[in-house]
Parts: C-alpha cells; structure tokens; sequence
C-alpha cells in the first residue's frame, strides 16, 4: 500500500535492487525441497546420519546390511526398529550431487543409527519411513538370525515368518494399560504329576526350569498349561505356547482366561484375522500383555522379560513352517531358551524321540504320572490282529470284526463313540478283487480311487475310467484297499440307523460334540473333544499309518492312536478303545501298555545305532541331477560329512497334488542327504548357506533346494 504523500519513483531507479531483494525473500523463506525419489540437495540428520537397514530381500547373497544417508526431515522417525522404505539396485555410477540415485522401491527395517558408514561411496538416502512403530527389537532381531544360521537361511525371510504385515488401523489405536501380576495359582491336577507342584513353584520364584512332560489323558491338560503360565506371570516375567492348531489354541484360551481372568494373555492365530492378529501383536510387544498362546508363527512373538516357553505336541507336523527358511517350532524355542536363559516346556500325551533325547541328555528333566495314575486315567486298550480278522466272519464280510461291532454297541448306551479312519472320502485306493494288484489308471499309472460313490477316477490325472480290467488277471471287479471316512459313516449309519452319525475332517472339523449317543467318523487329528469323554474308540486300518515308507512310521502312528485314546474317559468309567493292528508290533504294544516315553526312548537307540536323527544333524538337498552334482562338489562340506546318495525322487505327475518341496511336474530330481555327527551342524549349515549363496550370485538359475532337519527321510 502506499500513501498520497508519496511520490513514485522514476522509471528503472530502483526495480532491479527491488527484484533482487523479492529474489532473496523468497530463498530464504521457502527453501528447496527435495525429490522424494533421491531426497536430492537435502540436508542430513545431525547426529547419527546412516542408517544401518535389512532390506526385505530373502536371497542368500544379499543376506547383509546395507547403509543409507538419513535426510533430516525423517531423523525423529527414522529410529531402530521401524519399517522403511528404500531404493535398491542403483549402480556406483548413479551418483548426483553426492547421492546415489535410482534403483526400485523394497521394504526394510532399520536395524541401527551410526555416524559414518563403512562403506566408502556415497550412500542412497532412505526413500521413506514406513511407520514409527519399532516392530524390530534387538532381542528378537538376535532370535532370527539365530534361527537364519541354523537353517541355512536369510535373515530377511526370518523376519518375514516373525513380524506380520503391518495394519495401520490397528497401529494407530493404543494398546490397553498392562495389569498386574497374578498371584501364585494353586497346583490343582499338577499334583497328580510326582515333579508338578515343584514346577509351579520354580517357575512363581522366577527360576527356569526345563522339563519335558508327559500328560496325563482326559480333559486337564489345558487347565494343567495355563497354571503353568499364571505361576510364571506371578513371578513378573512373560510366557509363551506354542500349540499346533487353532482348536487346541482355543481350549488353552479359554483355560488361561478360567485362571488368570480377561486381559493377561494374546491369542495370535490366523483364525483371528490380520488387523486384530496385529493388534494383539502390538501389544505384546509393547508390554500390554505377558502372556502369549498361539500357533506356529507365535514361536517369534516378542514377549518382554521371557521367563517360559512351551510348546505342546512337538511330533504334530503343523509345527514345521512350510515357507523359507523351514524352521521348527520345537527348535525356535530351544533356541529362546537357551539364549534368553528361561524356562522351557515341552508337554504332550505322547513323546517323540526329540523330546526323549532332550531327556536323556540331561538338558531336560521329565515330568511323569506314576503307573498307578496312568492306568487309572487311560482307557482299556484292546487289539485285533490279522489272525482274529481271519476267523471273524463279520470282519470278511463289513471290514469291521465282530468285537468293534460289539464295542460300538456297549458305548452308545453311555455316549458318543469314535471312530478314526486314515483316510478321507469314500474309498480312496482300489485294488483287484480277485488277484489284489492295485488298480492303475490307463493313461498316467496313477490309483484309481471312489471319492464319492459310483464315481472311478484317477488321483493324479483326475481322468474318469470305465469299463477297467485287471492287467493280471483280468477281473473286472475291485475291492477297497482304504475305506475312507465318508463310506465308514455310511456303513455304520445302516447299522446303527436309530443314532446320529457325524463326521469330521478336512473339508468339515468339528470342535465338540454333545454328550449324547453318537457315531462320530473322524481322519487323524481332526477328532472333536466330546462333552464328558467318549465312551469308547475304535482305530481302523492300523496297518495303514503303519505301513509309509518313512522312519517316523511307528512314532506317528503311536502319537495319532495317543491323541484320539485320550479323548476316550479312563478304565474307571469303562472307557475302552479298539485298535485294528498287529498286536505284535512295538507301536501296538507301546499303546496297550500306554507307554509312549518307552517307545520313544528305545527308538532313539536304535536311531543312534544308525546315526539317524535326531541323534545327527541331517540335511536334505535336492535339485536336478547335473545341478545338484555341481553344488555338491562347490560346496566346503565339513570334513566329517557324510553324503549318503544321491536318489532320485519320484517324478510328479501335473495333475497329482504336490506337497512343499517336491520337484517341479514332469521334472527328474535327486536328493542327497548330507549327515554330519553332534556338534558339526552349525558348520554343515554354514558350508551349505555359502555354496548356495556363491551359486545364486554367479547368477544360477536351476533351484537347488535345502531343508535342514527334514522331518521325512523316507
């Protein structure tokens, strides 16, 4: 504005000093900012200006740290733990005014702040920080690459199984205000256990006791874990389980929420759902909650000041992650125990031979029912052998002997029954009923099988067949080698038309069932909990789980038999349990006697003998027979290794399901199974983790896969 007393100046006196000063003004008052691409021309963090960052790239030669300039506008966020993002892949001859510019967007972590940097070009800046949520302690940044190294791994594939994707509505809501610790809660049923009370006790003092528990069978179990998590929160410290489902996780919730009360503990399965997952999380990590139930992702949850780790039936195949690097739950948490010096608890109605070694190393001390608690808790086991199916018309003609007819009927006056059939669907393999040569299909030789009633169709190709004759013999009838679930149903449902039949498995699980009378088909491991215990059990096609081609036949048969018995009330209120297999054969006899630590502990005798594991450490490499000869022969293999093979592995058919980690369809692969003695694991890890890496960075292209601790040898 100016004033009438003013006079204008002359034309060309004073405009450039005027445009000069407007110039400056606005320099000063709106300084350039930079490209968010390359943050080009600006200033850095005063203090601490690298960051130190793990880019989320799960490829060996990669696995390493990478530092970035730290522009100033994000030195208040940019903190240790959190979420960026960052430019990767920009060459050395890339640099502009001391930037390094271009390369494509990845996620990443910042791992530490530094003051210089030891690489000796210029640094690319970051590119953005993702969240100001430190997701990445040092604890559990410490636990991945533990498990990394063990596994021969990365530590960017580590980290991807370990923190779950980030929700921003869960992120911005606080967490609730932690409350305070529970009393010491009474032993209840733990006093059925010689050792239980004393457990409570170390773990309320804030002692870390390590045990390997044998539980008793029926309904206590749950109550059983959660007393020994209240008895640890008691002690201030944090607590964590591990179960193999999301059923058995929620039984252990509700028994932690009987004795602790709403609010001490997170349950973290999938079933939950990405945002509340995540906010459960969250407030693990920041100290909200102690306690943490979960499946097998939980193995990584970062509960403060950890005082106790358990992990409930170790021998379920859940607990083995099916994503890179392959890790076991059980050995994650042997890993947090030994280095966080905590407590540690391995608890199941069975044992497997891991658990057994833990035992008779001395690194864990047992936690058994005398027999006299035993044989009151367990059901009568009775067997039926090939020898009884023989003289047993009814067996010949309904696959069912006349002892489980009768077993049935005695055990629907007091109660459902179960039955547990190895198989799904109707009648799930063929062979010819004449001659017994399994039935093949015409086009790819798969197994024909019957899903459903009057269908025929291969299980690789999925091609219907008509019309088939035996290649042998020429008979055109087939009989069922497996009856599956559907069928068994079936037939019991004619037997017993006056009584509900209800089936459980893959496509259908059931959680519970009503006390009432009932007939109840089930698959292994999806059998429901009946309100008061079944009455009685019946376990067919024995020979069926017993028969795979696998070292672990036997224990997994044992663990599955276990798992349903145990459903069943104890001999004190005339539960009994039918098997359908050799009586002879250890698994059987160890059933009878309901001695799974026995079986366990004669098992990993004989695997020492051999030098099987868990009593080695053995890995498992495959790939295509030129290429997994090349690797062999690169790889610096500890000087005590021993490579057994290779063999070549079954070739899979496009149309036949394919499980983690078989070849490619219509591809010839071997194996090689690489053992090394106690004590040269870490070093057989390391030698693979460094070939594979050198091999990925020259630029191979043939996968050769590599799995550490397989849990099936064949």
């Amino acid at each position: 504005m100016s004033s009438e007393d003013e006079q204008p100046e002359a034309p060309g006196t004073g405009a450039p000093e005027q445009l000069a000063l407007i110039r400056e003004t606005v320099r000063k008052a709106q300084p350039p900012k930079a490209k968010p691409r390359t943050w080009r021309g600006a200033a850095l963090a005063g203090e601490l200006p690298v960051a130190r960052v793990l880019v989320n790239k799960g490829v060996l030669h990669l696995d390493q740290f990478f530092d970035y300039a730290v522009p100033e506008d994000m030195d208040e966020a940019a903190q240790p733990g959190v979420r960026v993002r960052v430019r990767f892949g920009a060459g050395a001859h890339r640099v502009r005014e001391g930037r390094r510019e271009g390369g494509g967007l990845i996620d990443g972590f910042i791992v530490e702040r530094r003051a210089e940097s030891d690489y000796d070009g210029p640094l690319a800046a970051l590119a953005g920080v993702v969240s100001p949520e430190p997701v990445l302690g040092p604890d559990l940044l410490a636990l991945a690459r533990a498990v990394a190294d063990r596994y021969a791994g990365s530590l960017a594939d580590v980290l991807q199984l370990a923190i779950p994707p980030r929700n921003a509505r869960a992120e911005s809501k606080p967490s609730p205000e932690p409350l305070p610790a529970p009393a010491p809660p009474d032993p209840g049923t733990w006093e059925r256990y010689a050792k239980g009370p004393a457990l409570l006790q170390a773990l309320a003092r804030g002692g870390a006791p390590r045990a390997v528990w044998t539980a008793l069978p029926g309904p206590h179990w749950p109550g059983e874990l959660a007393r020994a998590v209240a008895a640890t929160l008691s002690s201030g410290r944090g607590a964590l389980v591990v179960v193999p489902d999301g059923r058995t996780a929620a039984r252990l919730d509700a028994a932690l929420t009987e004795v602790m009360g709403e609010g001490r503990h997170a349950l973290l399965t999938a079933e939950a759902g990405p945002e509340k997952r995540y906010r459960q999380w969250l407030a693990v990590r920041r100290g909200s909650v102690r306690a943490v139930v979960g499946t097998r992702a939980a193995m990584f949850a970062p509960v403060r000041d950890l005082g106790l780790v358990a992990i409930w039936d170790d021998g379920d195949s859940s607990h083995s992650e099916q994503h890179a690097p392959l890790p076991h739950a059980r050995e994650v948490l042997l890993l947090r125990a030994a280095t966080g010096k905590c407590g540690f608890l391995l608890g199941g109605t069975t044992c497997t031979v891991e658990a057994a070694q833990l035992v008779e190393t001395g690194w864990a001390l047992p936690v058994a029912a005398d027999r006299e608690q035993v044989r009151a808790a367990a059901p009568v086991i009775r067997t039926i052998g090939d020898g009884e199916l023989a003289r047993d018309e009814a067996a010949r003609a309904a696959r069912l002997p006349s002892l489980a007819w009768q077993t049935v009927r005695e055990g629907l006056k007091a109660g459902p029954v179960l039955v547990q059939v190895p198989r799904r669907g109707y009648v799930p393999r063929l062979a010819c009923e004449r001659c017994r040569t399994p039935a093949r299909c015409a086009h790819c030789a798969g197994p024909l099988e019957a899903p459903a009633e009057r269908t025929l169709h291969c299980g690789w190709c999925g091609r219907s067949e008509s019309g088939r004759q035996c290649p042998e013999c020429g008979s055109t009838r087939l009989r069922a080698q497996i009856v599956g679930a559907r069928r068994t149903a079936e037939e019991l449902g004619r037997a017993f038309p006056a009584v509900p039949v209800r089936t459980s498995g893959r496509e259908h699980v059931l959680d519970t069932v009503p006390a009432g009378p009932a007939l109840v088909v089930s698959t292994p491991g999806a059998e429901p909990v009946a309100e008061g215990g079944y009455a009685a059990a019946l376990l067919l096609d024995g020979w069926a789980m017993l028969g795979r081609p696998d070292l672990r036949a036997g224990e997994e048969a044992l663990r599955r038999w276990i798992g349903a018995a145990s459903l069943v009330r104890g001999q004190a209120e005339g539960g009994t349990v039918v098997v359908v297999a050799e009586p002879t054969l250890r698994p059987v006899q160890a059933l009878v006697r309901w001695d799974p630590v026995g079986h366990a502990v004669r098992e990993l005798a004989e695997r020492a003998e051999l030098g099987f594991p868990p009593v080695s450490r053995m890995a498992a490499v495959s790939g295509r027979p030129e290429v997994l000869a090349a690797f062999l022969a690169a790889a610096e293999l500890p000087r005590d290794a021993e490579v057994l093979g290779p063999v070549p592995l079954p070739v899979a058919d496009p149309g036949r399901p394919r499980r983690p980690g078989d070849p490619p369809p219509g591809e010839v692969w071997e194996r090689a199974l690489l053992r090394v003695p106690p004590g040269s694991g870490s070093a057989l890890a390391a030698a693979l983790k460094a070939a594979q890496a050198a091999r990925l960075a020259r630029g191979g292209a043939d996968p050769v896969r590599i799995r550490i601790d397989p849990p099936d040898i064949g």
